[in-house]
C-alpha cells in the first residue's frame, strides 16, 4: 500500500438473544440485572464478524467480568447509532474510526468509543477479471456510497494507480482529479454493493459485507488493502449519558474485546486475514 491518509474527526445461564434487523423491541437502555446479579448490556452489531466476536466474548468471558450480552444485529450503517442515541440498545460495534468520527460530527451523538478491536481489509472483487492489469478501459466500478468508506474505495483504486484525487480530506467521486482508464464509478449502499458484481466490472467490498455475501477474502478477492498502518479499525461505541451502570458494563465489555482470548479468537476464526486484531 503506497500510504494511508492521515484522517480527523469509530451471565451464560441467560439466553443469548439474536434479534431482526433494525433491533428488538425489548431492548431499552434502562439498567437490567442479567443472571446472578450481572449487569445486561444490549450490543447493535453487524452479523460478521462483529456479532461473532461478541458471541465469543459472551460464552467464555462476560459472566466472570460480571456482564451480559444481549446482541441485536443490523444490516446496515446507519440505525445502529441513531438506535444508539435513542436509547433502543447500549453500545454498538460495527464501524470502524472514521466512520464514528464522521458520524458524530454529523449528528451530535452523545458517544464516547473505544480503541480500535479489529479491522477487516477492504477488497476488490470482480466476477469477470482475475487481475487488476485486466481491467478494461472504462470499467464500470462499484463503489459504497458513505462518504468515509467511499473516500477509502478511492484511496484503493489511486494505490492501484488507477485514478489520481485532488488533495482534499475525505474524497468522494466528484474528486477525482485524474481518471486515465475513463472508470464509471458506481454508487450503492454498503450492503448492496456485492449484488452488484453481475453488472460490473470491480466492486470495492467492505470485509464484512464480503463474508456475509460468501466471499473469501483471502481467496476471492484480486486486491486486498493491507492491514499494517490500517485506520479503519473497528471499535465499540456507548452512550456517554446512559445510566452509569450501563456505560461501566460497556467500558467492561471494551476491555473484554481488547483481551488476549478475542485476538487469538480473530487470528484462529480467520486464519487467512480476513479479519485482523488491530490491538
Amino acid at each position: 500500500m503506497k500510504r494511508f491518509r492521515s484522517l480527523a474527526a469509530l451471565g451464560a445461564a441467560a439466553a443469548l438473544t439474536l434479534s431482526a434487523c433494525g433491533g428488538n423491541d425489548d431492548s431499552s437502555s434502562e439498567t437490567t440485572e442479567g443472571a446472578s446479579g450481572t449487569t445486561k448490556i444490549t450490543v447493535g452489531a453487524s452479523p460478521v464478524p462483529h456479532s461473532q466476536i461478541l458471541e465469543f466474548v459472551q460464552e467464555n468471558l462476560a459472566e466472570d467480568a460480571g456482564i451480559e450480552i444481549e446482541i441485536s444485529e443490523y444490516q446496515d450503517y446507519v440505525l445502529p447509532n441513531t438506535a444508539l442515541q435513542a436509547g433502543e440498545i447500549d453500545a454498538n460495534f460495527f464501524q470502524h474510526i472514521p466512520y464514528y468520527d464522521e458520524a458524530v460530527a454529523d449528528n451530535g451523538f452523545t458517544f464516547e468509543r473505544g480503541e480500535g478491536v479489529h479491522i477487516e481489509p477492504f477488497g476488490v472483487y470482480s466476477n469477470t477479471i482475475d487481475d487488476i492489469a485486466d481491467l478494461p478501459d472504462g470499467a464500470k466500478v462499484a463503489v459504497t456510497n458513505d462518504p468515509s468508506n467511499q473516500s477509502r474505495a478511492l484511496y484503493l483504486l489511486e494505490d492501484l494507480d488507477l485514478l489520481t484525487l485532488e488533495d482534499v480530506d475525505d474524497p468522494t467521486i466528484y474528486d477525482v482529479a485524474d481518471n486515465p482508464n475513463n472508470l464509471e464509478l458506481v454508487e450503492a449502499e454498503a450492503p448492496a454493493v456485492p449484488k452488484l458484481l453481475p453488472d460490473v466490472d470491480i466492486a470495492i467490498i467492505n470485509g464484512n459485507f464480503a463474508l456475509q455475501n460468501d466471499l473469501v477474502p483471502s481467496e476471492d478477492a484480486i486486491y486486498l488493502e493491507e492491514g499494517e498502518g490500517n485506520p479503519y479499525s473497528n471499535i465499540l461505541a456507548w452512550n456517554s449519558e446512559s445510566d452509569p451502570e450501563i456505560v461501566e458494563a460497556a467500558q467492561t465489555l471494551d476491555e473484554l474485546l481488547h483481551s488476549q482470548e478475542v485476538a487469538d479468537f480473530i487470528t484462529e476464526t480467520w486464519p487467512d486475514g480476513e479479519v485482523i486484531p488491530s490491538f
